[in-house]
């Protein structure tokens, strides 16, 4: 078991909390239209979460634990995510998770007959981007304004401004942003 990861037991108060979320989720968050983002919001930190100003959580999004997640004014949640956080995750301002990401705080420690729940937090960067079907494993950090390329598994934290690609993710290049080429006509 890695150092960071911890075992995770939950309470019967817990286990209400979340059937409670469950039936909020089905009931209004998931049936909303795409457009009522704040609507998701409300629901949201209603049950918990932190969530800043302009955040997109779309509809088919499915957030596990409502009051372990933090989200930055301007970060997104893509259609068809997962955030499976028993642990808190964190997204930064401007951070976007594209659709169809998973973001998974738990395991099982297979090294154990008992088979225990573990997990350990993610952070996902200010201005980072998870492209498309990225994978995020427990217990790693994707740095400021890194980019993970789509399909890709991250298992160990990537560097601030790097891109990274692959399986598991690895940084093939930094991230460097050119000048809007956007002009004024007269």
């Amino acid at each position: 078991m890695s150092p960071s990861l911890s075992i995770v037991s939950v309470s019967r108060f817990e286990k209400i909390k979340r059937l409670l979320w469950n039936c909020c989720w089905t009931i209004f968050y998931r049936p909303s239209p795409t457009f009522l983002h704040g609507w998701r919001c409300f629901l949201l930190k209603s049950f918990g979460a932190n969530i800043g100003k302009g955040v997109h959580v779309y509809s088919s999004s499915r957030v596990w634990v409502p009051w372990n997640l933090t989200m930055g004014s301007n970060s997104c949640l893509g259609p068809n995510v997962i955030c499976y956080n028993i642990a808190h995750v964190y997204l930064g301002e401007n951070a976007i998770v594209s659709q169809y990401c998973h973001l998974c705080t738990a395991s099982h420690d297979y090294t154990r007959m008992d088979f225990p729940l573990i997990a350990a937090p993610i952070r996902i960067g200010r201005d980072a981007w998870l492209t498309a079907d990225v994978f995020v494993g427990p217990g790693v950090n994707v740095g400021e304004g890194a980019v993970v390329n789509a399909r890709s598994s991250v298992f160990s934290n990537i560097e601030a401004w790097t891109v990274a690609k692959g399986c598991p993710a690895k940084a093939y290049k930094k991230r460097v942003l050119k000048r809007s080429e956007i002009s004024c006509l007269p």
